[in-house]
């Protein structure tokens, strides 16, 4: 090997990039080489003094540009998952936008990623026990699921199809009404751990959320899935339900403990949209106590605004 080869390749040398042989083979010239061992040298403290620098952040300004400009793509998106991420946070003015813009972009990416895995294999849950009853083209008595791949609704019809893999791939098809279909969706609600998936099941689910079993598992959803934007989902959903001392109590949960400040804001919205005297204690401790600046203010005028009302 000569000193031109043996410098070409003295950077995948240093990050040990080169297959055995070519390297045993470069060792042995080096070996040799004063001026190739010097140029070797050279690279080394180049890549000690690089290691040796501070690691940049960015500006606050390109920070605040970077927000601004996430901010008015959701502003320009009227329909979809991301209208619903935005109507959690109500109109926002633009400093406090800055602010709280961090969480939504966490809370955008989580989701983000949960939904690029959907395709792959979850690992083997426990068996899903189903009810004996013949079911049209399928034998569900005693499936074990291993991985739910889709779960659509049909717009024409309002069938819900769902995809998953068992001892065998099969895609059940039925209405909400089927109670294997329901069983199947709840399932993947609290155990499934796909948050695309379990998204998508609560997109589905909304439609009924009058049914008792569909009720108590959005709670559950709310309450503890891990996924930001699945919590999300699911305080849409608890929105839409008859408001109760229960549903009251979860969202009160959600505002105190959440671990997303949008989440939280998105729990204000819907407190004040059911505000009594049960409710401006919890906000009283969040607007003195939330770590989020934003969340601390909008408890603060929501506490105003309610204090001002004759419950």
């Amino acid at each position: 090997m000569d000193c031109r080869r043996v410098e070409e390749r003295l950077p995948l040398y240093l990050y040990q990039e080169l297959a055995e042989a070519e390297r045993a083979e470069l060792d042995a010239h080096l070996a040799g080489c004063a001026a190739c061992a010097g140029s070797l040298e050279e690279l080394r403290r180049l890549q000690g003094a690089l290691d040796a620098r501070p690691k940049l952040e960015p500006s606050p300004e390109l920070l605040a540009r970077c927000r601004f400009d996430l901010d008015e793509a959701l502003d320009r998106e009227a329909t979809g998952w991301r209208a619903l991420v935005r109507s959690g946070f109500g109109l926002w003015p633009v400093g406090a936008t800055f602010r709280v813009s961090t969480a939504l972009a966490v809370l955008l990416v989580g989701f983000s990623l949960g939904w690029a895995v959907r395709q792959q294999t979850a690992p083997q849950p426990a068996p899903l026990a189903v009810e004996s009853n013949p079911w049209i083209g399928a034998d569900l008595s005693g499936l074990r699921i291993s991985g739910i791949s889709r779960v659509t609704p049909d717009p024409q019809t309002g069938a819900v199809h769902i995809t998953m893999d068992a001892e065998r791939r099969m895609t059940l098809e039925g209405s909400l009404d089927d109670p294997r279909i329901q069983q199947v969706l709840l399932y993947a609600v609290k155990n499934y751990d796909n948050p695309g998936i379990r998204h998508d099941t609560l997109e589905i689910l909304r439609a009924r959320s009058t049914d008792p079993a569909i009720r108590e598992v959005l709670l559950y959803a709310l309450r503890h899935d891990p996924n930001d934007g699945v919590r999300l989902e699911a305080l849409q959903a608890v929105r839409e339900l008859a408001w109760s001392p229960e549903v009251r109590a979860v969202i009160l949960e959600a505002l105190q403990k959440d671990s997303n400040p949008g989440v939280r804001v998105a729990a204000i919205n819907v407190l004040l949209e059911h505000a009594d005297e049960e409710v401006l204690p919890a906000l009283r401790e969040v607007a003195q106590q939330d770590s989020n600046p934003y969340v601390r203010m909008k408890c603060a005028n929501a506490v105003r605004d309610l204090a001002r009302a004759d419950f």
